[in-house]
């Protein structure tokens, strides 16, 4: 079994960076491909960004293309979502998933975490 916890998360203004954090426990983490999702008030969890399991494969939401970078340091157990210039349409519930094969819905994930809330000023 896999747990995850995020961190990392505030309130900034726009046109600011945050830098979230996944923390895994579980000997097989580094097995799984990784996710990050988000959830705004009143939508449906959205996908945002992945990293497979070797890491050489990152995929992104057209909406954070430029703006956010996924990486996974192995040592760690971590993932980490980087974000900068962050735009008032990316305030939601950010949440990390672990999931065998992994990809971008939230079906192809079985373990999460609690999430982080990210809220971004205008």
């Amino acid at each position: 079994q896999v747990q995850l916890v995020e961190s990392g998360g505030g309130l900034v203004q726009a046109g600011a960076s945050l830098r979230l954090s996944c923390t895994a426990s579980g000997r097989a983490f580094s097995t799984y491909g990784t996710g990050w999702f988000r959830q705004a008030p009143g939508k449906e969890r959205e996908f945002v960004a992945a990293i497979s399991r070797s890491g050489g494969t990152l995929t992104y939401v057209d909406s954070v293309k430029g703006r956010f970078t996924i990486s996974r340091d192995r040592d760690k157990s971590t993932v980490y979502l980087q974000m900068n210039n962050l735009k008032p349409e990316d305030t939601a519930v950010y949440y990390c998933a672990a999931g065998e094969p992994g990809g971008t819905w939230p079906t192809d994930y079985e373990y999460w975490g609690q999430g982080t809330q990210v809220t971004v000023s205008s």
